[in-house]
């Protein structure tokens, strides 16, 4: 530890030693627009020596269009003044002579109406961006996702799955970290399922899908990284926008506002969505023990009332042009709610010995706050220091209430579990990159992070309606309390050669101590260091064909679904417990694709292999106490392997008509350790094909008017002890703009054909079958509206931000299943109830996102506002951060 804080205090004092150009002559002057004479604040310039035309230095106008470049040395020299909307100045044959200054005065630039049209269409024409380490979904002209959820998005994006629960895999692997905006955020904290329905549809400009991220992430996330982009308002002025939708299944209301003048600007926003749906779960469970057959049949009608808000403030504050300040808070609330009554009947050699009804009541409640804190200083174009820091604080509380009803309905018993939860992180990193000449880029910086989760519970029984509740010693084994420290550093190198190859190659270090307890004894869990290797490769052979390849090694944390012994027994025949001891299991990633423009289609295929050891792999049992019920539980015994392939293709059929559509085609391999019909321990195999495709259609009609279809299906998929059903979903939407596109107005429905979608997972064990059904009522159509008001006009400005994205989702698993069915209870997707431990980890330098000026368009050329340096096209630009 006393290393790696040396480490961060070399990296804070290292950027003030930077080397800058010899001489003692500087260079100003101010930039106007030619015809509003306003200033062009935050244009960029760009100093070019003369004899060898590369950039010698750089600066940024401030607000009020005044620049200053210092310590120029004797030399002939051409400036380069650009922005976003405005067409380039070049002043050429600037002399600095020993001792003198330059003075530029007032340099105008001309508006460029032209460029921003064509940045326009080409914008609505990619839909899909590719990368050197990431795929990039386009997706704000989404509209069967008005008035929906993140998850509603993702559907339609490449190389992903979403199963009816929202259970998010990556090339069938469930094992993914999802970031919002470049960082990791404890509302993800107790399932990613259920934090995606707290993100808007109409706030999400893009989706980044990071197959192989590079030596400046975390090292975990065994198959990747999702970064979902919201859209940010960056302009001057004053703006709010007003967007809701009502419906059968759900309902949303939201209100987003910015401000900014100058120096300052501020943002807030609320976002609220109430769902309604009814479920009908059945189960068929059967075991053979002693040479009895046991067979479980349960049923449940269920009526889910699931609550989501998201709520953000933001502050941000130019310090001067080259250093800025932004603060943020942003708050989410995730209240799950659901009723059910759940039947049971058992059967003995196929006679019924006993019958059960519960009334069952569950209160899924969580409440998250994010705060940060980032510093971020540019000292000429692509060289730059941040310093970032985040507090994360997630309450969790997941209870259920029981009554166990006669053949009368009157109480003979009650049941109920209290699970009170809190995780905790503090992160601090700083992170540092310079060019080196005019192909490279260097990139290096430390990260440290230190988690608490906490976990309290207890499991209480009552006999009648009014005796008081006293604790079941048997499943309350006291409190969790478990610390993590994580100490990370890393270093990235990009190069770009003349032949049209960039290299992306960096190593990346991290140590984890970990000190556990549970009812006061120690929980004893090694420290481990491990060393994580990242490089990918892109060769562009023609204007409209790339390859690239990569390969990376991944770790991936558990998290508290999985750790935490609660015992969650909700349905009393399907009992979910964690295991505190779990370890981090490691994936090793290969991937290969092509991808090219043939006139009006855009084509992508991609194969990979995927192996992780010492995988965490969900195991079920039948209880040593009772043939009739099923104990699930986490344990680190697998291996897994996967290899796979995607093809993706966008045609625009029209300039008006466009269709996109993709197929994945997997193989997966899993490995693990299950009991036998003794209940001893043995390895135990299973392996399949998974298949995936989807098809969207988009078609705008004139007059403001806009169509679009969307069709997705799923084959089964592999899990380690059975398979999951597969399932189809199908959407239709129109939406109509007016005011000058202020205001939109649409309808949507979805599965509008069919009442439900059945989702059925099979399990099969030398213990024990059982077949579990959810029918999912959701066909639904909604309405919604939005309005803009307020004007903005141009400006920009760059930020960093810790990113965390360390620990694995306790969705899935570690089954590659992305969750699946679980046996009817309170909340199937939250099986243990706890908070997860979210956090560690992300992106290394912070995932700093700069905007504004030099955004690059698809095509990898700069755009306006960006200086025309000769630089790698897929490197890391300084208004290019997405890492």
């Amino acid at each position: 530890m006393k290393k790696f804080l040396l480490l961060i205090i070399c990296l804070y004092t290292l950027p003030l030693f930077a080397q800058k150009p010899i001489g003692n002559s500087k260079i100003n002057g101010i930039v106007l627009d030619s015809t509003a004479a306003k200033p062009v604040d935050f244009a960029t310039i760009a100093l070019y020596d003369k004899v060898t035309n590369k950039i010698v230095d750089g600066a940024t106008a401030d607000e009020k269009g005044a620049f200053l470049i210092e310590k120029v040395a004797v030399g002939n020299y051409k400036i380069t003044i650009s922005f976003i909307g405005y067409a380039d100045k070049t002043i050429d044959n600037v002399n600095v002579e020993k001792g003198k200054d330059v003075k530029l005065g007032v340099i105008r630039l001309s508006t460029n109406v032209k460029l921003l049209g064509e940045v326009t269409v080409t914008a609505q024409k990619s839909l899909i961006e590719e990368k050197v380490d990431r795929t990039i979904y386009n997706a704000e002209n989404d509209i069967t996702a008005r008035g929906g959820d993140a998850t509603d998005v993702l559907r339609k994006v490449p190389l992903l799955t979403v199963d009816l629960e929202g259970n998010v895999t990556l090339r069938g692997n469930s094992n993914i970290k999802v970031l919002i905006n470049n960082k990791p955020s404890s509302i993800m904290a107790s399932s990613v399922a259920d934090a995606l329905k707290q993100i808007p549809a109409d706030m999400i400009k893009t989706v980044e899908v990071i197959t192989s991220p590079s030596a400046r992430y975390d090292a975990e996330g065994s198959s990747g990284i999702i970064n979902i982009v919201t859209k940010k308002n960056t302009l001057q002025g004053v703006n709010l926008n007003v967007d809701g939708g009502v419906g059968n299944r759900s309902s949303n209301m939201g209100l987003n506002g910015n401000y900014r003048k100058g120096k300052f600007g501020a943002t807030i926003g609320g976002h609220g969505r109430a769902m309604y749906n009814n479920d009908i779960i059945s189960t068929e469970q059967k075991s053979t023990i002693n040479g009895n057959t046991i067979l479980i049949k349960q049923n449940a009608d269920a009526e889910s009332r699931p609550l989501f808000g998201h709520y953000n403030l933001g502050l941000d504050y130019d310090i001067s042009a080259n250093q800025s300040l932004t603060a943020g808070v942003r708050y989410g609330v995730r209240n799950f709610s659901r009723t059910q009554g759940l039947n049971s009947d058992l059967f003995t050699n196929n006679v019924l010995t006993s019958n059960s009804f519960r009334d069952l009541k569950t209160a899924d409640l969580s409440n998250s706050v994010d705060v940060n804190l980032d510093y971020l200083k540019t000292f000429k174009p692509q060289q730059e220091w941040s310093i970032a820091t985040q507090y994360s604080n997630s309450n969790l509380r997941n209870n259920f209430d029981a009554n166990i009803l006669d053949g009368n309905k009157d109480i003979i018993s009650r049941q109920k579990n209290v699970n009170l939860n809190l995780n905790q992180e503090v992160t601090f990193q700083t992170d540092y990159q310079t060019p080196i000449g005019a192909n490279q880029i260097i990139e290096f910086g430390g990260k440290g992070i230190f988690r608490n989760v906490n976990s309290d519970f207890k499991y209480q029984l009552a006999s009648g309606a009014t005796a008081d509740y006293v604790n079941d010693a048997s499943r309350t084994s006291g409190v969790l309390d478990y610390n993590q420290n994580i100490a990370g550093t890393y270093m990235s190198y990009t190069l770009s050669t003349k032949k049209k190859y960039t290299v992306k190659a960096g190593g990346r270090y991290e140590y984890t101590s970990i000190d556990a307890t549970q009812a006061g004894k120690d929980i004893v869990i090694p420290s481990y260091g491990n060393f994580v290797p990242s490089i990918n490769i892109s060769k562009k052979v023609k204007d409209n064909l790339t390859i690239k390849g990569g390969y990376n090694r991944r770790i991936q944390r558990p998290g508290l679904q999985q750790l935490n012994p609660n015992v969650n027994a909700a349905n009393p025949q399907s009992i979910s417990v964690g295991n505190p001891s779990l370890r981090p299991e490691l994936t090793n990633n290969l991937e290969m694709g092509i991808s090219t423009n043939i006139k009006k289609t855009f084509l992508n295929i991609s194969v990979f292999a995927r192996q992780t050891n010492n995988a965490i792999s969900q195991i079920r049992r039948v209880s040593d106490t009772s043939a009739s019920v099923l104990i699930t539980t986490f344990e680190n015994v697998g291996k897994q392997m996967a290899y796979g392939s995607n093809i993706f293709a966008n045609v625009a059929i029209t300039s008006k008509w466009s269709v996109n559509g993709g197929f994945d085609f997997n193989y997966i391999y899993l490995e693990g350790k299950a009991p036998d019909a003794t209940g001893v321990s043995k390895t135990i195999s299973n392996s399949g094909f998974t298949l995936r495709g989807h098809i969207m259609s988009q078609l705008t009609l004139g007059k403001g008017w806009g169509m679009q279809g969307f069709l997705f299906g799923r084959g089964p998929s592999v899990q380690l002890q059975g398979t999951q059903r597969g399932t189809p979903m199908y959407s239709l939407g129109i939406r109509k703009d007016f005011n000058d596109k202020k205001g939109t107005i649409g309808i949507a429905g979805e599965n509008f054909f069919t009442n439900g979608a059945k989702m059925t997972t099979n399990f099969v064990s030398d213990q024990f079958t059982q077949t579990s059904t959810t029918q999912i009522l959701n066909r639904g159509v909604k309405l919604t509206f939005s309005y803009k008001i307020g004007k903005m006009g141009f400006t920009q400005r760059k930020t960093r931000s810790v990113k965390n994205d360390d620990v694995k989702d306790g969705g899935g698993g570690g089954d590659n299943s992305g969750g699946g069915a679980q046996a009817p209870s309170a909340a199937p997707a939250q099986g243990q109830g706890g908070a997860k431990p979210q956090g560690g980890g992300g992106q290394g330098q912070g995932g700093v996102k700069p905007q504004g000026a030099g955004k690059p368009m698809p095509n990898g050329q700069p755009q306006k506002g960006e200086a025309p340096v000769k630089k790698p096209t897929d490197m890391p630009k300084k208004e290019e951060k997405k890492n």
